[in-house]
């Protein structure tokens, strides 16, 4: 009867010397840790039908885990599903109405790809289009040695209004370092672009979007434009005269060789009643979005300078040749748009200081000096 029992198959089980080792000490009845035969399989062969039970939870653990990268993108306007392997780039979106400017706050990038393998230097670069000049290129500090950079660095375009949030478009692209790979020129990595249209004004918006690869360049420029010019007017009462303030000028047409100019400003009040009437600001060098930050008086009664013209030009100064003219603005009573506007509101009120955005044309005052 003993030779007969294993025939039968109905002895009881036996737990191996391994089997036994490894037990669950937590509080709780001591048993044998599950699927133990993964392991050891040689020793448990007969077992596997029950120790390998289907068990729904290590089927979840990979759809645990990738669960994040699936999950829909806050902002999936602007995303693309065939571009993923580029990498995301977070950043931040800001219209001050107030203070007519745009504020583009770069946070990181994830997952990039470059060419070669190993590390990668890369900085981000903004433009705005459809008219991409070198004086609406932005950029922020190089993060070296990481695919995954941290910049949260702030790039700002002054002299952003509402009419430019209505077509314009903003670019943002990441771009591989040339220097200390010994390029020519910034390898693209990849970029985005982004409809301000879709902006509120003092409203922050934050993006998280993939990178896609560049697209061709189209120059499709319906207008050169010159570039624009923020003034202050003011009537000073205690003074009897007009303030003129020179604040700054954004986005000028490059006149240099280098694709920069040497920027400053003219003004002359006509027609010269034998006063001074002519001022010119200090040059900055190299740059095409000054700040001058310089104020001028024209003294006068309020009757008077109502009927003058103020002729505010901006040239690009050469030494030894003959300036280059940038482009212009003419604030007076025969003007029209904003430039009549700020001429009347000015003159109409005393003390009160009124700061304006001016495009600037391309036609040489012809009343100049």
């Amino acid at each position: 009867m003993a030779g007969t029992a294993p025939a039968g198959g109905r002895r009881a089980q036996r737990v191996s010397m391994q089997e036994h080792m490894a037990i669950d000490v937590s509080p709780g009845p001591i048993r044998p840790i599950r699927l133990i035969s993964d392991y050891f399989p040689h020793f448990y062969p007969f077992a596997e039908p029950v120790l390998r039970t289907p068990d729904p939870r290590p089927a979840l653990v990979p759809a645990i885990r990738s669960s994040p990268q699936l999950q829909p993108d806050p902002d999936p306007e602007g995303d693309s599903d065939d571009s993923t392997a580029l990498g995301t780039l977070e950043f931040t979106l800001l219209f001050d109405a107030e203070n007519s400017a745009l504020h583009c706050t770069a946070h990181c990038a994830k997952g990039l790809k470059p060419p070669t393998s190993g590390s990668v230097d890369t900085y981000v670069k903004a433009n705005l289009l459809p008219e991409s000049s070198k004086a609406s290129q932005l950029r922020t500090r190089t993060v070296r040695g990481t695919r995954g950079p941290i910049w949260e660095e702030t790039l700002t375009y002054h002299g952003f209004t509402g009419q430019d949030a209505g077509h314009k478009t903003l670019r943002l692209c990441v771009c591989e370092d040339p220097r200390l790979r010994r390029r020519r020129r910034a390898l693209p990595l990849g970029e985005l672009r982004v409809p301000l249209r879709k902006l509120a004004p003092n409203r922050a918006r934050s993006f998280n979007i993939c990178l896609e690869k560049r697209r061709p360049e189209v120059e499709t420029v319906p207008g050169e434009e010159r570039g624009r010019i923020l003034l202050s007017l003011c009537y000073s009462s205690q003074r009897g005269g007009l303030l003129v303030g020179v604040l700054r000028c954004a986005h000028l047409a490059p006149m240099d060789a280098n694709g920069y100019s040497d920027p400053f400003v003219r003004l002359f009040l006509h027609p010269n009643s034998g006063k001074k009437s002519k001022y010119k600001t200090s040059v900055r060098r190299k740059t095409l979005n000054p700040e001058f930050n310089e104020e001028f008086f024209y003294a006068g009664p309020r009757e008077e300078l109502a009927q003058k013209v103020l002729l505010v030009s901006v040239w690009d100064y050469d030494l030894g040749t003959a300036d280059d003219f940038i482009g212009g603005v003419q604030l007076s009573g025969q003007a029209s748009g904003e430039c009549l506007r700020h001429w009347h509101e000015c003159l109409g009120r005393s003390d009160r200081r009124l700061e304006l955005w001016h495009p600037l044309d391309g036609t040489p005052p012809y009343l100049g000096d």
